[in-house]
């Protein structure tokens, strides 16, 4: 089986990249990339801390939404090209004959078409890194950043004119060999880029490397390969056009998932946002202690009267995802007596000790102290109640795929570094939702009448 799925991959990478709309997609990507430089100037301040900044904002955001758009495109049409027209033309019928399974037909297009993808997110992607290196024209007094120009088009047209002379010569396909060419020579072009200023002078290589800017490039190519699978899914049973029209469904609901669907699925209301939190104490940092306090100033007044006494609970999002306090009996005693609050009575809560305008005082009381995932932090949002869940809302949030989680331009503009253990949670995301696609693509071609 494990053959079989190779040969079929290898046969479908090979069909992708002689689609000449493949090449075309590709070229157009990094001609918007090439435009992106003079017509994203100023739009977005100056402000220096992070890897792009200023103008070369909105030169990133573009240029990710180009990658973005364009590979979903590409997903759509190739693997309809692969799986919807070879069922409407009848030629699927020369491997579901033969004693293949229909599961190993469509992990091994999905394996091919996956990887027609991947080398046309690495030139992309390299479009995009060679617009950061150049950054946006601004100034008149700015120069072309020229090691960016001659390297870029040198390996473009290089690649493309040996596809031009193998195919004239010895009838290969020029959009396959031109890819083939450009996803080798292009990154190498960007590495040597590195290693010139714009003066043609020497530096470190490291100097205009963006690693953040590389992780969320990364990250879009894990949506990439979701979209591949929703297209892969939505070919088997639907035509080119209706496989498009679904891709751009999922597309824009996984965009928009987290306010359609996400904020329905946690329901709460916060009261207040936490500036900044302290410990009273040194051992009460952890906040598990029993007795243990921690003073917050709040960034807002409270949108309702809190009182010492009054239950609390804190999460990172305004819906109160994340709940770092776990469900608990609210306290009912005398807030001022101080042997009920560690009565052997006392169920584990936190309350309010103090409240004051804009400061609190919150504490951790009963028999034993309540198991909180961590003490309060700057930037919690603050609730007295527990958040509820909708079960309905919660599924269908977890089934659509969500390419919020994809988008890591924010991090990089705001010089927040990106943690490994956060790509290593979209790489585990993006399989589990390739392989539920996929298994709904088995299903869905398993009685697909292909005669």
């Amino acid at each position: 089986m494990l053959f079989q799925t190779l040969i079929i991959a290898r046969n479908t990478l090979t069909e992708s990249l002689r689609q000449p709309l493949f090449f075309v997609l590709i070229a157009v990507s990094g001609l918007f990339q090439a435009l992106n430089t003079a017509a994203s100037g100023f739009s977005m301040g100056y402000t220096t801390s992070a890897e792009v900044h200023g103008d070369d904002k909105m030169l990133l955001d573009v240029g990710l939404a180009t990658v973005f758009v364009t590979g979903m495109i590409l997903a759509a049409f190739q693997a309809t090209a692969v799986i919807s027209r070879e069922i409407e033309d009848k030629t699927i019928l020369t491997i579901v004959s033969k004693p293949i399974a229909r599961p190993t037909v469509v992990f091994g297009k999905y394996l091919g078409v996956t990887g027609a993808i991947l080398l046309a997110t690495v030139i992309m992607i390299c479009f995009l890194l060679f617009g950061v290196r150049h950054e946006v024209m601004t100034n008149a007094s700015d120069q072309v950043d020229m090691p960016v120009v001659v390297f870029s088009v040198s390996a473009v047209v290089f690649s493309m004119l040996v596809a031009g002379w193998t195919n004239f010569f010895y009838g290969w396909s020029f959009p396959q060999v031109s890819v083939i060419l450009m996803a080798v020579l292009v990154p190498i072009a960007y590495v040597v880029t590195l290693i010139f200023d714009k003066h043609w002078d020497l530096q470190p290589i490291g100097t205009d490397f963006k690693p953040q800017v590389m992780l969320a490039s990364l990250s879009l190519f894990f949506a990439i390969m979701v979209m591949t699978a929703v297209a892969v899914a939505a070919s088997t049973r639907l035509s080119q056009v209706m496989t498009l029209v679904i891709c751009v469904g999922v597309f824009v609901l996984g965009l928009l998932s987290n306010h359609l669907l996400g904020k329905r699925a946690f329901v709460n209301e916060f009261t207040a946002i936490v500036e900044t939190a302290e410990p009273e104490r040194l051992e009460f940092t952890d906040f598990l202690t029993r007795g243990a306090r921690y003073e917050l100033t709040l960034e807002n007044f409270p949108k309702e009267a809190l009182k010492p006494g009054m239950p609390i609970y804190y999460a990172p999002s305004p819906q109160g995802l994340g709940m770092a306090v776990p469900d608990y009996a609210p306290f009912e005693g005398d807030v001022t007596d101080e042997s009920l609050l560690f009565d052997a009575s006392t169920k584990p809560a936190l309350i309010i000790k103090s409240a004051e305008r804009k400061t609190l005082t919150i504490q951790n009381i009963g028999s034993r102290s309540l198991p909180v995932a961590r003490p309060p932090q700057s930037g919690d949002y603050l609730f007295t109640e527990p958040t509820s869940v909708n079960p309905i809302a919660l599924t269908a949030w977890s089934v659509v795929p969500n390419m919020s989680y994809f988008w890591l331009l924010d991090a990089v503009t705001q010089n927040r570094i990106i943690p490994t253990s956060h790509i290593i949670r979209l790489a585990i995301y993006s399989v589990l939702q390739i392989g539920a696609f996929l298994c709904l693509a088995v299903i869905l071609f398993q009685r697909r009448d292909v005669g």
